[in-house]
């Protein structure tokens, strides 16, 4: 049953804290129950009854229906079979107890069907009902195999073992300097108040306490990563005066940003030393990164490496190829006529290059004629060799895996420096936390020529008249000149969605929904809003060189309106697309859609966001558009999303396949606990690299950050 929580040994035991804690005399607030949710309510028995009901031909049948209350609202439990009249002598009206089970629905009202329980008994005199009434119950996030109770009967067991024995064989992550240093309590007493709190103040100081065991152990195990990078060697790469930097700098048309230059100067200050730079530049949709990127390149050639740039997707290296080779001109023509005196080669490898490409691509990176490389996954194979790998850029780091990092990193003859670029902005905290082994540059400041965005939300269910409205808008844009993006959240021919090939239901036909898939709405606009204007379609399952081929004609506008998937979410850059329209919006996260809308607004003429939803005004998600539609603000747009998905998201359970390690600590909350934290961890590393002197701070990271574990923080 313990599989169901994740608990094997003791010590996952003692850290699964309490979700909360009820006093016997506070009642749950029944009224707010999530529906479909196994709860654990705290409540007072109102009336009980037994009914007899007709099985259908079966005979008949008893079920005992008890009304409990706990001031707020309302709900029934509900029993059937022989259990019934066991259930009626000890649910008596005026008994309170913990009740458990699944939230449900029958005849409009809550209720638990056959729900655990356990009865609170306060039949003593006054002084001791009164203290019985305001103990502090401890309530345990729990499932239908594993009871609250159970999982406390089991805490009890586990802390009296532990307190006969003098706690041995606990192992305390916090140096005593550092414990008594902050006034934290020793952790046998933080356990002991989290698990048996007296008073509120108790759990405050095992919260206190508990935070800080999982900051300093996350902080530490990044602070060893960052420190074993500084013990690798690197060969240091200083530009050269009068080289390709300085001749690509002379012919640019415009003036980096105070931003730009501030930043580059960080990263060359990195390049220029003798261990592998590990740099997170993160920036604003359009902040410029690719053009910052490009001159950390420019300089590594310079000092006569090579630089490659790893994209996620095929259209998003196509489109930094394509930019790279645009903004470089001539100084991309190495070897052929026309090139620059200090040019050097740029060169594309995907998974798609065809046989004579790809051997030339090889050869020109292994004999060093290829300053620059941009491509896939495909740069990772075995048969890809440089001549001399300095730098390696990675876009969108949360696509790749540690490996694929790694075995890029590898093809160095030393460890070549490593940029890592993301244009979702990250809050401080996760990039103390999920990025803590890089350090980090910021860029907040947008190019000159940027055109502000207008975002709006479109509620197609509630009026229908504004989605009307928003293919008016699109056909207006187009007739300026511009061009548009329509967004869907899938391709649309039955095979990239389960649900499409199933029978629509009533339900479903009632809702009369705009179709969701890209190659339904395209077909769709054609022959209705948007018939007579260029619409070209593009998603991940086409041919790559039909990808390109779209895109190419994008670009050169020779299409008005391009339906596509989220291939064109980071990357893409067509100046000239001002308006885009995301269908149903709702079943994209907040970071997503402000990537998406980053495709806007890129040249002189201001952009258009329209974001089309069926969901209720009083949702979730549409409180969620409404947030996306009132701020252009990254930073901003990151917290919310990151208060929605809550830390286990962000940390990486998907990606490392491991649960949070994260019980106490949340990123959002407690950004000065995880940079003091970070602080503290860092000095320990430093005098201690090894942690010789603190092996219960060796076992406790032995213990939180198994090898999977490890792996995703190296993944940064």
């Amino acid at each position: 049953m313990a599989d169901h929580l994740d608990l094997h040994t003791v010590g996952d035991l003692l850290h699964h804290y309490p979700r909360r804690y009820a006093e016997r005399g506070e009642l749950t607030a029944l009224a707010e129950l999530p529906l479909d949710e196994h709860v654990t309510v705290v409540a007072q028995v109102a009336d009980a009854r037994v009914l007899t009901f007709n099985k259908g031909g079966r005979g008949k049948g008893q079920r005992l229906e008890v009304t409990i209350t706990d001031g707020s609202g309302r709900m029934q439990l509900v029993f059937f079979g022989r259990s019934v009249f066991f259930h009626q002598k000890e649910l008596l009206p005026g008994r309170r107890g913990m009740f458990a089970g699944k939230v449900g629905v029958f005849n409009r009202k809550l209720q638990l069907s056959h729900p655990e329980y356990k009865l609170l008994d306060a039949d003593s005199g006054d002084e001791t009902v009164k203290a019985f009434a305001s103990e502090l119950l401890p309530i345990y996030p729990a499932c239908k195999q594993l009871e609250s109770w159970t999982v406390e009967q089991s805490v009890s067991i586990a802390l009296d073992s532990l307190e006969a024995t003098g706690w041995t064989g606990l192992a305390d992550p916090l140096p005593p300097a550092l414990r008594e240093g902050r006034g934290l309590a020793g952790l046998p007493e933080a356990l002991m108040k989290v698990h048996r709190p007296r008073t509120r103040a108790d759990i405050e100081d095992a919260r206190q306490r508990l935070k800080w065991d999982e900051a300093f152990v996350l902080q530490v195990a990044l602070a060893r990563r960052r420190y074993a990078d500084t013990q690798l060697p690197a060969v240091a790469r200083r530009p050269a005066p009068g080289g390709l930097l300085d001749a690509f700098d002379a012919k640019l048309p415009f003036t980096l940003t105070d931003g730009q230059k501030k930043v580059s100067q960080e990263i060359f200050d990195d390049l220029a030393t003798e261990h592998p730079m590990h740099r997170l530049l993160q920036g604003e949709v359009g902040s410029g990164k690719t053009m910052v990127a490009l001159r950390a390149m420019l300089a590594v050639v310079d000092a006569g490496g090579q630089a490659a740039m790893l994209a996620p997707t095929e259209v998003l290296a196509q489109q930094h190829h394509r930019s790279v080779t645009e903004m470089m001109g001539e100084l991309a023509q190495g070897g052929m006529l026309g090139g620059a005196d200090h040019a050097t080669k740029v060169v594309l490898l995907t998974g798609s290059t065809g046989a004579a490409g790809r051997r030339q691509a090889l050869l020109d990176l292994v004999t060093g004629e290829a300053g620059i490389v941009i491509g896939t996954h495909a740069l990772i194979e075995d048969k890809v060799r440089f001549h001399d790998l300095g730098l390696v850029v990675v876009d969108e780091q949360h696509r790749f895996g540690v490996e694929q990092r790694d075995a890029l990193r590898g093809k160095g003859k030393q460890p070549p420096h490593l940029l890592v670029m993301t244009a979702t902005p990250i809050p401080r905290t996760v990039a103390m936390t999920v990025f803590g082994d890089l350090e980090t540059s910021v860029l907040d400041q947008l190019p000159a020529g940027r055109s502000p965005i207008a975002s709006h939300v479109v509620p197609a269910a509630d009026k229908p008249h504004f989605l009307t409205r928003a293919w008016e808008r699109v056909r207006e844009e187009v007739e300026k000149g511009h061009q548009a993006y329509v967004v869907c959240p899938r391709i649309g021919d039955g095979e990239d969605d389960p649900k499409a090939k199933k029978k629509p239901s009533a339900e479903d036909e009632a809702e009369k929904r705009p179709p969701l898939a890209v190659l339904e709405v395209a077909e769709k606009l054609r022959a209705g809003p948007l018939a007579g204007l260029r619409i070209e379609v593009l998603h991940g399952r086409m041919h790559p060189d039909d990808k390109d081929d779209v895109m190419r004609r994008f670009t050169a506008g020779e299409v008005d309106v391009l339906v596509a998937t989220t291939v064109i979410e980071v990357g893409v850059n067509v100046p000239n697309a001002t308006a885009m329209v995301i269908m149903d919006a709702d079943r994209f996260g907040v970071s997503q859609l402000h990537q998406l809308r980053g495709r806007v607004g890129r040249g002189s003429a201001p952009g258009l966001c329209l974001l089309v939803t069926e969901m209720p005004e009083a949702s979730p998600a549409r409180r969620r558009l409404g947030a996306v539609a009132s701020t252009l603000d990254g930073f901003e747009l990151s917290r919310i999303d990151l208060e929605q998905r809550r830390e286990g998201d962000v940390l990486g359970q998907a990606q490392s396949g491991v649960r949070s390690s994260l019980r106490m600590l949340t990123v959002i909350d407690d950004e000065e606990v995880i940079a003091a934290a970070r602080e503290e961890a860092t000095a320990v590393v430093l005098a201690d690299p090894d942690l010789a002197d603190h092996p219960e701070l060796r076992t406790a990271l032995d213990a939180l950050l198994d090898k999977e574990r490890e792996e995703f923080l190296e993944k940064g």
